[in-house]
């Protein structure tokens, strides 16, 4: 197999490059664009298609989640989607980058962890192995999770796949919404509330916004 490099490009939806709604600590999270699933009621329809997006080579987002770690001194990142595990060579590049720098690495995934044991792809593989923490399975919507914060539906496991994290009392937090406006336009990411749903929906960004720091 050819080994990941960092001129492999990712095809990136989304980046909040510091949030605390995305897993332990503060995180540099980025969504993939493109996932085979189809749950639904998915909360992110629009990451579905693998058209769409922005390519961005390893090295440049490598290099941007090391000046966050400087700047803002984030733990790790956190990989969604889309589906990761849909983009497991380019995923794979990156996670290997960011590990030289002792960054965790949190990962949401549709497939559940049997599943992604069972796949034969050796990146697949690989990916789990350089993963602390995999939050697994499809979401349900008539199974909204409310006890679990960063958890979808209830039927979706929290796997430790390293020592570097243990369940504690943060994981039984309800869950959080963070709200962004930059430059007129409002982001939102985290897992609303039921009876917030409509609200966010029309929060959605209309037009792609633009990924890289355009000051670099």
């Amino acid at each position: 197999m050819k080994s990941p490099a960092t001129d492999i490009d990712l095809p990136i939806a989304q980046v909040i490059t510091c949030t605390e709604a995305e897993g332990p600590g503060r995180r540099f999270a980025l969504w993939f664009q493109g996932c085979p699933l189809r749950c639904p009621g998915c909360c992110n329809p629009e990451f579905l298609p693998f058209q769409g997006g922005q390519r961005i080579p390893v090295a440049t987002m490598t290099q941007w989640i090391f000046q966050t770690q400087q700047q803002q001194a984030i733990e790790g990142i956190t990989l969604l989607g889309g589906e990761p595990f849909a983009h497991a060579f380019a995923a794979l590049a990156l996670v290997r980058q960011i590990r030289k720098r002792n960054l965790s690495v949190m990962i949401f995934s549709g497939y559940t962890l049997e599943q992604l044991r069972q796949r034969p792809e050796p990146e697949v593989g690989e990916l789990l192995a350089l993963t602390d923490i995999l939050v697994d399975g499809p979401y349900i919507r008539e199974q909204p999770e409310t006890q679990r914060r960063w958890i979808g539906s209830r039927n979706q496991q929290i796997h430790f796949l390293s020592s570097r994290y243990r369940f504690d009392e943060t994981w039984l937090q309800r869950n959080t919404l963070e709200i962004r406006m930059n430059n007129g336009t409002i982001t939102v990411n985290g897992f609303p509330a039921a009876q917030a749903a409509g609200l966010w929906r029309g929060w959605k960004r209309k037009k792609p916004l633009p990924l890289i720091p355009q000051d670099k």
